[in-house]
């Protein structure tokens, strides 16, 4: 019998959503999001920052204290652990995302292997850290997969260097079945994520026959994506594994568009906002309706689907706390979703981003513009900041 009896959760609750922050965090936060409400800001902010840092005038710090603050849990895994506990205190779990990005060598890919993986070993026996994640382009050359998407021939050299993108990948997934933490594997641009599916597939094959370990991730902003889940839960039902789907509406809609005019190819992503929640909503239906074969992580911070989500599995009598759902969000964004979720119950976990921080700062500049371009985001962030404040008297 579920603990949770059927409730409307009210997403407006803010005295539960900051329950965890501060006074001080609460206006640290406040002022934060005035200041990405600034467009100059997140315009002009990204080259200032990039040159100041390639310079080496020291403003490392003022970075660490405030945007970085915000949107990552630290440097290192170990400087994630106020964090952790934090968000462990409002019943939230954390996904330690090591988000390092933009890398070629083939030493720094060995070395972002091993990061990973030490982030699982680091969730084994911690309930904490319920999930863990990785991106191919983390552990494998994005040109690379790219050539392979196009179906372009390899070179010797090629074809050897994508086995060892391919060894890592399974080295990481081979890790996290022998410790039983679950790895998903993020979705990425639409010219090399044919060959992220196919890996993600194949290491389901070889992972999820007796527990949900590997998740490959949708992104629902594209046209095709429904059609590829439901295709996807055929193949597991063939073969006799479990379905990863984290279910995410995406993040390369702009990149996207500009390349398939200046190439000249149909856009890839939907035509209109409708669209892209409409097929979000039916695989969040799907998956429910397939909870046997399919475990899903509904990652978005769109209000209406989390609600939605509730619904569906409030009516199809699902236990609140049932293995295969989850429900997640950025750190640093929409605590309302989040620890509203917790409080009645839900499986929720947070992002947590950590890295060095100059190597973070790609990371931080999509989190502001994201905040800015994101209709209402960081308005709604505001009302809900100020509502609390009030709420506090402070």
């Amino acid at each position: 019998m579920d603990a949770f009896p059927k409730q409307k959760i009210d997403f407006n609750n803010t005295e539960v959503a900051f329950k965890q922050k501060s006074n001080a965090e609460l206006k640290q936060a406040y002022w934060l999001f005035k200041m990405i409400g600034s467009n100059f800001l997140t315009k002009v902010g990204p080259p200032i920052t990039n040159f100041m840092l390639n310079i080496g005038v020291p403003i490392q710090g003022a970075i660490k204290a405030t945007i970085f603050k915000q949107f990552c849990g630290g440097e290192t895994i170990a400087e994630c652990e106020h964090t952790i506990e934090q968000l462990h205190q409002g019943k939230v779990g954390t996904i330690l995302d090591y988000s390092v990005e933009g890398e070629e060598e083939e030493h720094v890919f060995d070395f972002t292997c091993e990061e990973i993986i030490r982030t699982v070993v680091r969730a084994d026996g911690d309930p904490r850290i319920p999930i863990t994640v990785f991106k191919v382009t983390g552990i494998g050359r994005f040109a690379l997969l790219e050539k392979i998407d196009a179906k372009q021939e390899l070179t010797a050299l090629e074809q050897a260097e994508f086995e060892r993108v391919k060894q890592r990948c399974e080295k990481i997934c081979r890790t996290a079945f022998e410790r039983g933490v679950p790895v998903m594997i993020d979705a990425e641009e639409t010219w090399i994520q044919d060959t992220i599916d196919l890996l993600a597939i194949e290491m389901m094959m070889k992972f999820n026959k007796e527990r949900l370990i590997v998740f490959n991730t949708y992104q629902i902003y594209r046209h095709d994506k429904l059609a590829s889940l439901q295709a996807d839960h055929l193949i597991a039902k063939e073969a006799d594994f479990i379905l990863g789907a984290k279910l995410v509406r995406g993040a390369y809609m702009e990149k996207e568009r500009k390349r398939a005019e200046e190439l000249g190819y149909a856009s890839p992503i939907q035509p209109d906002k409708a669209a892209t929640d409409r097929d979000y909503n039916e695989s969040l239906s799907f998956c429910v309706d397939h909870i046997d074969r399919i475990g899903f992580v509904c990652g978005t911070h769109n209000e209406e689907s989390s609600k939605l989500l509730t619904e569906l599995i409030d009516k199809a009598g699902i236990a609140h706390s049932h293995p295969h759902v989850y429900f997640a969000q950025l750190l640093g964004m929409s605590d309302n979703l989040s620890f509203n979720l917790s409080n009645s119950g839900y499986n929720v976990a947070k992002y947590v981003p950590y890295g060095p921080i100059k190597a973070v700062m790609p990371y931080l500049f999509r989190r502001a513009q994201e905040n800015t371009s994101v209709a209402g985001q960081t308005g709604r962030e505001l009302s809900l900041i100020s509502r609390e404040k009030k709420r506090r008297g402070i």
